[in-house]
């Protein structure tokens, strides 16, 4: 069996918009919800999975990851979540 490797953005409380790396969003999601998960989710509790893209090799999910946190900008990953619901 296959490892399957997932880049996701969830959407918090606040409105705002976390960017993370999991090989099961389902269960990467609710350790972020019982304030497990990380700092930032600690701080603002995540309300919804708004995207997820399942990638063949974890370097390319990590790749996508760096892209997503750190060179689109908050309208962008909006877009990109918008272009994802749309698709789903």
């Amino acid at each position: 069996m296959s490892e399957k490797h997932f880049v996701y953005i969830l959407e918090t409380e606040r409105g705002t918009l976390y960017c993370g790396y999991t090989d099961n969003v389902e269960k990467r999601f609710l350790k972020h919800q019982s304030g497990n998960g990380g700092k930032y989710t600690r701080a603002n509790k995540p309300i919804k999975i708004a995207y997820t893209k399942e990638f063949s090799t974890k370097s390319d999910a990590l790749k996508e990851e760096y892209r997503i946190k750190h060179k689109l900008n908050r309208k962008q990953k909006l877009e990109l979540i918008a272009q994802y619901q749309h698709s789903h």
